[in-house]
């Protein structure tokens, strides 16, 4: 009995083990773990009620920029709208919220030695999207992933390290971190050896 108890403690920790490299495995490779997204709302008596809850669907992966960037919400007015119970987030969208609303997405940004693209490409790609820096890093960024969207920014460091460039100046975020980006130049670049998620608010701004 006692044998076989050992036998299983070993096969325990042989399993954990290996769960453990995959883990680690997946991270190094760039994969992301999906996103549990829970909702409220009101069912038909005016309940509060949890609406969803499972791993957020609409999910975006973009090689060339080494993101992976799940859309969590979007709201189209301000104030919102909170009647109904449609999935905000089931749509296609750019990055910039709807105007006067707001968008909720968590990105996970790869390693900057593991993304592939050369300059060029990845350039492209944010032109694409749409996105790009303004004045004089207009058409010679410092970084491929230099944009600057009309928006307020709240971004939340989750997970890992990063640093945001700003035009001539930069710093180094950790987990627990939080920046106000207020419409300004900016690129996400982690030079790290491990993804880095971070969440974004998104909210419609003017100058």
């Amino acid at each position: 009995m006692l044998h076989s108890k050992r036998m299983g403690f070993v096969l325990f920790l042989g399993v954990a083990t290996l769960a453990g490299a995959q883990v680690a495995r997946g991270q190094q490779a760039g994969k992301t773990s999906p996103i549990r997204r829970v909702v409220t709302g009101k069912d038909a008596t005016g309940k509060a009620v949890v609406l969803i809850d499972r791993a957020a669907p609409n999910v975006v992966v973009s090689k060339e920029r080494g993101t992976t960037s799940t859309l969590l919400w979007v709201t189209d007015a301000t104030p919102a709208d909170i009647s109904g119970n449609a999935d905000a987030a089931d749509r296609k969208i750019g990055v910039q919220p709807p105007p006067n609303g707001t968008i909720l997405r968590v990105i996970e940004y790869a390693p900057e030695k593991d993304i592939q693209s050369d300059t060029k490409t990845r350039i492209q790609a944010m032109k694409e999207m749409g996105l790009g820096p303004e004045g004089k890093q207009h058409d010679n960024p410092r970084h491929p992933g230099m944009h600057r969207t009309r928006t307020v920014d709240y971004a939340l460091i989750l997970s890992g390290e990063i640093d945001m460039l700003l035009d001539d100046s930069e710093v180094h975020l950790k987990a627990g971190d939080v920046v106000v980006q207020r419409g300004t130049n900016h690129a996400w670049v982690n030079r790290g050896n491990q993804p880095c998620k971070v969440a974004f608010i998104l909210i419609d701004a003017k100058d």
